[in-house]
């Protein structure tokens, strides 16, 4: 069998450490809300489980904050960073410190509409342009100049990796976490995509796939259900899910089905699928643009007070007031939310704004007539998503509800309107959690590290994509290559364009009427290869077409062109050789051959035969072919030749960060966490100094500090913990790490020496009798073991003279084996005979007497170990018990706790190798009688051999002297063959 190569090995070995570490990893599924980011976790062990904060809530406010330090900021400094509610909370002290909200703004330009009203609702915040990108990006005051200005991207992505942080503590540090599944709104264009990619990549995540929020929930949906079988003629399931978060309202036509398909071997096997059948959305229709409505009339109701109305304060300048609008923001969501459960509600202000109070009440009734506007935009969105599915609301299954605010009861009531009824609205999934689950089971579904149930998805893009470029003329030419609800991840498409040198095309993605490029097409060796075209083809320009093979990622909808090529139709030689001809003959030819006109099909022998003729008559007309002129004209035929062409891409649009610029922000990241890490460790190192320090000042009092420790130390303790504890909430609240630890030890070395003699006086006694009482059972056992080796040695001497003085009995017993091997009877007589002296054997003594008594497993070597430990302890023992009886309580021990441990430890792990050496021993003696015995095996076997040969020698010279002289009447044959047998029998 031959042995496998070392790379096979390699590879294999590869594989293996591949397959363990997928087998390891796990995945999470991040749902990112506008106002909340939920995060669940599949790994091995876990199966798809919400990830929760840091606080056990099962989502986190989608919001950071940079706490302020006291003092002017360096620049190699950071400041504390808070998640969650808890940055939230800082909003009334720091508001020009903390980001909500920042979904809406990726992907945004600083002019834009969408940046625009959210600097409006925050003006607290110092937005900026990020120079390279043109993006939105945000100026701190918690950081020194030149280190202060964050991008959206950056900001969002400290709040992921705070998600990963909670997910990893969930999977534990053997799964390490760097795969992700993200939602994202079907509206989201090429680059807010891309902002999302850049904000993962910071945050140290590589995207799987980013799944819309309504087919992440209906993929949630369809895990625990099943659904008409296509292949059995049934009819499909529609379902549209109404997601209506704080950005956005999204309305997602989906339809279910299952087929049959084909399976291993003979079998089939059923699998579900779930398309995108049209998708509607209304982007700024959410629950945000519902709190601006209370926001602006609080402060107009604020604005209409006397108090107000005495310093002249207007709406417009309580809106423009970073912390009267961040006190206003926190309370419009929280009346909100109340007003969907009760009639009316309140909230009070203390010091709203120049520290005027101010009451404000609002009822139902109220809030409905305010968003009166918006109720109408509800509908409108889901009759988008019907219309471009074709479907009316008569086809639909049910509504499925998504997100916080599908639960503000004006919005139930209008898709009752809108549907005709309540029947088909269902509450079957949860509204906070669906997409979320459904996001991490698209990512178990892609890794191959899980198997889960096979749902087939085919997601569509929203937006139609086109190509455009000037022809030779310089017209501006477009072609739309694909159309709105195309698959996303289908095969590539074939796109037709003009082979012209230094080519350029431009992708470009259609949004509200507005053609917004996404991707450039650069050909770099067109030139080339047209030349090459015509070189060896003989094609006119005119025929030469370029194309390019297209597709849509399905990770994100990015256009990706997999190849380009020149190609036009020119006549070749026919390269069919006498094979082809009898492929053609049996039936095998080309597909575009068709039979003559009225001839018939032969037999399939009379084809063989014929093949045979051909093939023959090929043969010869090659070996005349050089005689024949004709013969060098080979058939031409037409067909379609291409030539690859080399190209480049590029992203159009709002431009990636460039190498330099993305790992500046990786390294900034990278400070803050590092910065983050000193700073929990200097806080844990207050919190010590802090906690001991109180404990520290209670000690003295205690009855066995009173007995164990002077009064120099107690005196010493009380004026230090005193001393520290006020130093904490003074200077040292500051105080670096060093510091603190240095304050930590010095109060520790004297408080530690006190506890110290406290512990030696609790254990030494149990711990010197263990000592005390393992030696003398040591000295026992050294005893029997050399005893038993001494005994052993005597009765060793003692054989070993008894067989000088009896020479005989060596040869006696060899003349007992040679006879016991030619003659059987024998055998049995000394059988019976050893057995009747064995039988009157009934004593140990006479046992011992015969054999001796049994070997020792030890030498005495193996003792000398031992033996030198135990005169070590003694020594020890003898010396330091009085020095440590004359000790006061107060005085360091001399006989310690740890020398005692020591002492036993080595008494454990001697006692340890004395067993293995007997073990060693033992082994070593038995293989030496196993040598011994197949010596003497050998030796019997080979004399017992030599005897049988003699016996068989002498029986055969004996037969031959009776044969020769037998004389009897008998024939001389017949008297041979009986004597023969005679003897024979006689043997």
């Amino acid at each position: 069998m031959r042995s496998s190569s070392p790379l096979l090995k390699a590879l294999g070995v590869a594989f293996f450490c591949s397959s363990q570490t997928l087998a390891a990893s796990a995945v999470i599924g991040i749902d990112l809300g506008t106002e909340f980011i939920k995060a669940s976790l599949v790994k091995p062990g876990i199966p798809l489980e919400i990830v929760l904060t840091k606080d056990s809530r099962r989502k986190e406010t989608s919001c950071i904050a940079f706490k302020p330090a006291s003092g002017t900021p360096k620049l190699d400094e950071y400041p504390e960073r808070s998640y969650g509610s808890d940055a939230l909370a800082l909003a009334a002290r720091f508001p020009s410190e903390v980001y909500p909200n920042l979904k809406t703004l990726l992907g945004q330009s600083l002019g834009s509409p969408v940046a625009q009203e959210y600097i409006k609702r925050h003006p607290a915040l110092q937005a900026e342009e990020n120079a390279e990108r043109g993006t939105v990006a945000f100026g701190s005051k918690s950081f020194a100049p030149g280190n202060n200005i964050w991008m959206v991207e950056e900001l969002l992505a400290m709040e992921l990796q705070s998600i990963r942080k909670n997910a990893q503590a969930l999977a534990g540090s053997d799964s390490p976490i760097s795969a992700a599944v993200i939602t994202v709104p079907p509206f989201f264009t090429a680059e807010e995509k891309r902002s999302v990619h850049l904000a993962a990549k910071l945050a140290g995540l590589d995207i799987l796939d980013l799944i819309s929020d309504g087919v992440a929930v209906g993929l949630n949906y369809a895990t625990t259900r099943q659904f008409p079988s296509v292949s059995d003629g049934l009819a499909p399931e529609y379902h549209l899910v109404f997601d209506m978060g704080a950005g956005s309202t999204k309305a997602t036509v989906l339809r279910f089905q299952s087929r049959s398909i084909k399976d291993v071997g003979k079998y089939n096997k059923t699998v579900q699928e779930v398309q995108v059948m049209g998708y509607g959305w209304d982007r700024t229709l959410g629950g945000d643009v519902l709190n601006a409505l209370i926001i602006d009339d609080m402060a107009a109701k604020f604005a209409e007070t006397p108090k107000a109305q005495a310093i002249s304060a207007t709406s417009d300048k309580v809106l423009t007031h970073g912390r009267a609008t961040s006190r206003l923001t926190q309370e419009s969501q929280r009346l909100r939310h109340v007003l969907s459960a009760n009639a009316d509600t309140q909230a009070n202000f203390e010091g709203l704004f120049e520290d005027i109070d101010f009451k404000y009440k609002l009822t139902r009734t109220d809030f409905e007539e305010m968003v009166a506007p918006y109720i109408e935009r509800v509908g409108s969105t889901v009759q988008s998503a019907l219309t471009k599915a074709s479907l009316e609301v008569s086809d639909l299954t049910s509504i499925i509800l998504h997100g916080g605010a599908s639960r503000t009861p004006f919005v139930r009531r209008e898709l009752e309107k809108v549907i005709g009824s309540a029947e088909k609205i269902r509450s079957s999934v949860n509204s906070d959690e669906s997409a979320v689950m459904g996001a991490v089971f698209r990512g178990a579904d892609i890794s191959p590290s899980f198997r889960v149930k096979e749902i087939r998805l085919f997601e569509t893009t929203p937006y139609s994509t086109g190509v455009k470029w000037t022809n030779v003329e310089g017209k501006l030419r477009h072609q739309r290559v694909w159309s709105p609800l195309s698959v996303l991840g289908a095969a590539p498409k074939e796109v037709t364009l003009p082979a012209l040198d230094n080519f350029e095309a431009t992708f470009y993605q259609t949004i509200e009427d507005e053609d917004r490029e996404v991707m450039t097409l650069q050909a770099t060796n067109m030139t080339a290869s047209v030349a090459e075209l015509k070189d060896k083809f003989s094609c006119a320009e005119a025929d030469i077409r370029f194309k390019v093979a297209a597709s849509l990622s399905r990770e994100d909808g990015e256009v990706v062109v997999s190849k380009a090529y020149v190609e036009c139709e020119a006549e070749i030689a026919d390269k069919e050789g006498i094979m082809g001809g009898v492929k053609n003959l049996f039936g095998f030819g080309k597909r575009d051959q068709k039979p003559l006109v009225g001839e018939g099909v032969k037999d399939t022998d009379d084809h063989v035969e014929e093949a045979e003729e051909i093939i023959s008559s090929s043969s010869k007309s090659a070996a005349d072919s050089e005689s024949t002129p004709a013969a060098d004209a080979k058939e031409k035929k037409k067909e379609v030749v291409s030539v690859p062409v080399g190209f480049a891409t590029s992203e159009k649009g709002i431009s990636s960060l460039s190498k330099a610029s993305l790992k500046t922000s990786l390294n900034r990241l990278k400070a803050f966490e590092a910065s983050d890490l000193a700073r929990r460790q200097r806080e844990e190192a207050l919190n010590q100094l802090e906690a001991f320090s109180y404990k520290a000042s209670e000690l003295p009092e205690t009855e066995e500090w009173q007995k164990y420790a002077t009064e120099a130390e107690r005196t010493s303790v009380l004026e230090k913990s005193a001393e520290y504890g006020d130093w904490v909430y003074g200077d040292g609240a500051d105080a670096s790490k060093a510091d603190l630890d240095a304050k930590l030890e010095d109060l520790q070395s004297i408080v530690n020496r006190v506890t110290q003699r406290i512990e030696e006086h609790e254990k030494r006694p149990e711990l010197l009798e263990k000592l005390q009482s393992t030696l003398s059972q040591s000295t026992d056992y050294v005893s029997s073991l050399r005893a038993g080796i001494k005994e052993y040695k005597d009765w060793h001497a003692s054989a070993s003279a008894s067989a000088s003085s009896d020479p005989s009995s060596e040869a006696t017993a060899s003349a007992s084996t040679t006879s016991a091997n030619a003659d059987s009877d024998s055998d049995a007589d000394s059988k019976d005979a050893k057995d009747a002296k064995d039988a009157k054997k009934s004593s140990m003594q006479d046992v011992i007497d015969e054999i001796g008594p049994v070997p020792p497993v030890h030498e005495e070597a193996d003792l000398q170990d031992l033996d030198k430990l135990m005169d070590e302890v003694r020594t020890w023992l003898d010396e330091t018990i009085p020095k440590q009886a004359a000790l006061n309580p107060t005085d360091d021990a001399i006989l310690t706790i740890t020398q005692l441990d020591r002492f036993l430890d080595r008494f454990e792990r001697a006692g340890l190798e004395l067993t293995m050496k007997g073990v060693r021993n033992f082994e070593r003696k038995k293989e030496q009688e196993a040598k011994k015995e197949k010596a003497a095996k050998a030796a019997k076997d080979k004399a017992a051999k030599e005897a049988a040969k003699k016996a068989k020698e002498e029986a055969a010279a004996a037969a031959k002297k009776d044969a020769e002289n037998d004389e009897d009447g008998v024939s001389a044959e017949d008297e041979t063959t009986d004597k023969t047998a005679d003897d024979h029998d006689e043997l």
